[in-house]
């Protein structure tokens, strides 16, 4: 099978599965630029609630392709850049399930995401040092606000590896489970995500991503919804909520 982005949706959890085992899951350039239509499309699929990204097997992403760097490195980190954008930017709740290698490409990726499982035994790496290249702002940034500035410069500086324990501490993951168990939880999880209101995950995904132009939008959007007054009801009345509100087609 070449290598690509696989992907299905089952119960309102769209798992997308980064295909390329014959080179420990790196991302190729068809890959990088496959995924911002792929994340589009699920987006505007009201039966999507969630979105989980992992890798094929026992490795998540070992980073982009080398061979693509030897043509432009620049045209090459442009599509990481716009790919790991779309993925910061999609306006469901995003979660990577990480198992062996998160490095490079792969922790861009993950980084991305807004939450991360992973399996014990786990390496993450930033190594961009290790091929002369700078890192983009915009990816530089995002480690920093998930790790802080003294953590992201070890990585950045060093390029060396981590492991899920310490990754864990720093803020890169927000679970370690054992390999055996990850499976189950982010299931679990999931299923909790799509059970929760819509509209309170993508105003919380918008504030904390930082923007603070859209107060007056969010707070109509809730005034109409419905969600709210279905919350109430259904913690009053002890039963599960079925929350309405979807994400508004950006198309």
């Amino acid at each position: 099978m070449e290598p690509q982005l696989l992907h299905d949706v089952a119960d309102s959890v769209a798992t997308v599965v980064i295909h390329h085992p014959a080179k420990r899951n790196a991302m190729t350039a068809a890959m990088w630029a496959a995924l911002p239509p792929l994340l589009d499309t699920l987006a505007a699929d009201p039966a999507v609630r969630a979105v989980v990204l992992t890798g094929e097997g026992g490795t998540f992403c070992a980073g982009a392709d080398i061979s693509t760097l030897r043509g432009s490195p620049e045209d090459a980190q442009g599509l990481a850049v716009r790919a790991e954008d779309a993925l910061a930017a999609f306006p469901k709740p995003t979660l990577a399930a990480v198992r062996g290698h998160c490095v490079g490409g792969g922790a861009q990726l993950a980084g991305a995401c807004d939450l991360r499982f992973a399996a014990q035994g786990s390496l993450f790496g930033v190594t961009p040092a290790k091929l002369g290249i700078v890192y983009p702002a915009s990816s530089t940034r995002r480690l920093v606000s998930l790790v802080g500035p003294a953590a992201a410069k070890y990585l950045l500086f060093s390029g060396e590896l981590i492991d899920s324990a310490r990754a864990l501490r720093t803020g890169l993951v927000d679970e370690v489970l054992p390999e055996d168990e990850l499976a189950k939880r982010v299931a679990e999880f999931t299923r909790i995500l799509a059970s929760r209101s819509q509209l309170t995950q993508a105003a919380a995904k918008e504030f904390a991503n930082g923007r603070t132009d859209r107060d007056a939008y969010w707070t109509e959007q809730m005034r109409g919804s419905g969600d709210t007054a279905e919350g109430v009801a259904a913690f009053l009345e002890r039963r599960q909520p079925r929350f309405t509100w979807t994400v508004p087609d950006r198309g």
